[in-house]
């Protein structure tokens, strides 16, 4: 795999704040998300990569060429910061035409483009509206048009989710799988964890400006197998299905909520969910539903990150 975006020990403070502390990870093609709470150096790290700060340490580059000092490079770069970041005294079409042209194209062929990048997120009509009245999703959309109307490589999205509802989250999320699947590399960012699983599996974990794991979800998510995972049964006989579960090797634990509910806690979930389909059929036990709320990509980070 080639790497798109390549970081080595990378670090940069904000005086005696370290924004990044030893930030390394490779980034391949496709979509790649960046999970991390608040503060964690997300935005720090999109802000070395579009060449607007300069790294104190390290070695970090973007497709192929460094980071910093690097124009061709950062003319083939979509970046949609998290920030407001428009001006609202012009209409969203207006707003994306002007960087156009700040970026060196001629005017017919920015309103060109303009036109087509609005109409690819959706603004409809919105587009030719003054963006002091936009709600913050449609800002949203604005800012994603213009990462994309000068045709990039690669995009990075900080935060691109925020402030959509759901049916504009869904929207974006397909918008940014076809960008992909025609050749678009996208790292996309969010605190909300949920939001990026639906895209993809490649995920780069950063909490207080370091990598504390990366790689395929799946993988990632056998680390979780080093410590007691959470199991919820729903069934009509909650006690006799705990006495056979109890002999268990890697059982943990068991917990009774309600009157048909049994809470299991395993060292071993790929052995439990194994095990458990025989268990059921030879016994005739009514086991109704199954859930674990430690099986998605939050819980993962938690255990890592922690």
């Amino acid at each position: 795999m080639t790497a798109i975006i390549s970081a080595v020990n990378v670090t940069k403070r904000y005086g005696e704040v370290l924004g990044l502390n030893g930030f390394s990870a490779e980034i391949g093609p496709g979509i790649t998300a960046l999970v991390g709470p608040n503060g964690a150096g997300k935005s720090t790290l999109f802000r070395l990569l579009i060449g607007q700060l300069r790294p104190d340490g390290g070695s970090l580059t973007v497709l192929d060429r460094p980071a910093w000092g690097s124009v061709g490079a950062h003319r083939e770069i979509g970046y949609c910061p998290e920030g407001p970041a428009v001006y609202d005294w012009m209409t969203g079409w207006e707003f994306v035409v002007y960087l156009l042209r700040l970026d060196g194209f001629a005017r017919a062929e920015a309103e060109r483009r303009a036109l087509d990048a609005v109409q690819t997120v959706g603004l409809g009509t919105a587009a030719h509206r003054r963006m002091h009245g936009y709600s913050k999703g449609m800002r949203q959309r604005v800012k994603i048009a213009q990462a994309l109307a000068h045709g990039p490589r690669l995009l990075l999205l900080d935060e691109p989710l925020n402030g959509l509802d759901p049916v504009g989250r869904v929207e974006l999320q397909g918008l940014f799988t076809r960008l992909a699947g025609s050749g678009h590399h996208l790292l996309v960012s969010s605190h909300v964890l949920y939001e990026l699983e639906r895209m993809t599996e490649q995920v780069v974990m950063i909490t207080n400006g370091r990598v504390v794991a990366e790689g395929n979800l799946h993988r990632l998510r056998a680390a979780l197998d080093a410590h007691p995972q959470s199991i919820t049964l729903r069934t009509p006989d909650p006690r006799r299905l705990a006495h056979l579960l109890a002999p268990w090797p890697h059982v943990t634990s068991l917990e009774f909520s309600g009157e048909d509910v049994l809470v299991v806690r395993t060292r071993s979930p790929d052995a439990f969910y194994q095990a458990l389909p025989e268990l059921v059929t030879r016994e005739h036990l009514a086991v109704r539903g199954m859930s674990s709320p430690d099986d998605d990509l939050e819980t993962v980070f938690r255990f890592l990150a922690g």
